[in-house]
C-alpha cells in the first residue's frame, strides 16, 4: 500500500470510529488495528488521535460547506430554500457518518472546522441572499444576518432530529421545513413587536 493509500485508509477507519463512538470513545490503539498497522503508523501520518480527527472533521465540513453552498446559486427564494433543505438532509443521508462527527461537540474543535463554523458559513451565505430579498421588499436589510441565523438554524436542528427519526422521507421533510420558513417569511411584518 502506497503512503497516500494507507493515510486513506487509516482516515476511513477513524472516521468510522469517531462516528461510533466520538472522540473521547476512540483511540489510537483502535484506528491501528482496525486498520491493521501498528500504532506508529498512525502517528507517522497524523501526529495522534487529534491530528487524524482535525483531517476528517476539515473533510467532512468541507463537504458539507460545498453541497450547501452550491445551491445557493440563484432563482427564485423559495427554489433556494427548497435547494438548501435538500442539500443538508442528503448530506445527512448520504454521509450520516460524518454529519454524526460534525454535530457531536470535541475538544480539537473549538475554533474551526466544527458545526458551528460550518453554519455560521452557510448563514453568510443565506444572509446575502436575504438581504438582496429584504431591500427590494422595503425590509430593514441589517435584519437579514438575524433571519439567516434563523432558517440556517432551524434545517441543521431538524437535520441532527432527522438523522435518527429517518421518518418522514427526506423530501418530504424539506417540504415542511420550506413549508414553515417560506409561509412564515411570505407574511413578515415589517416591524414585529411582542403581544404579551
Amino acid at each position: 500500500m502506497t503512503g497516500s493509500e494507507r493515510r486513506q485508509q487509516l482516515l476511513l477507519v477513524a472516521r468510522a470510529l469517531f462516528a461510533e463512538k466520538g472522540f473521547d470513545g476512540t483511540s489510537v490503539e483502535e484506528i491501528a488495528s482496525r486498520a491493521n498497522v501498528s500504532k506508529p503508523v498512525v502517528y507517522e501520518h497524523f501526529g495522534g488521535k487529534e491530528g487524524i480527527y482535525a483531517v476528517v472533521v476539515d473533510r467532512e465540513t468541507q463537504l458539507l460547506l460545498d453541497r450547501m453552498v452550491n445551491t445557493l446559486h440563484g432563482g427564485h427564494p423559495r427554489v433556494m430554500l427548497e435547494q438548501a433543505a435538500i442539500a443538508l438532509l442528503s448530506y445527512v443521508e448520504d454521509s450520516h457518518d460524518g454529519f454524526r462527527i460534525l454535530v457531536r461537540d470535541s475538544p480539537v474543535a473549538s475554533s474551526t472546522g466544527t458545526f458551528s463554523t460550518v453554519l455560521n458559513d452557510i448563514a453568510g451565505q443565506v444572509e446575502h441572499i436575504l438581504a438582496q430579498q429584504f431591500a427590494a421588499r422595503g425590509y430593514e436589510e441589517k435584519l437579514s444576518a438575524l433571519y439567516a441565523q434563523a432558517l440556517v438554524g432551524m434545517v441543521a436542528l431538524t437535520g441532527q432530529w432527522w438523522l435518527d427519526a429517518r421518518k418522514p422521507k427526506r423530501d418530504e421533510v424539506a417540504a415542511h421545513l420550506v413549508n414553515l420558513a417560506w409561509n412564515g417569511l411570505s407574511h413578515l411584518e415589517h416591524k414585529p413587536k411582542l403581544l404579551g
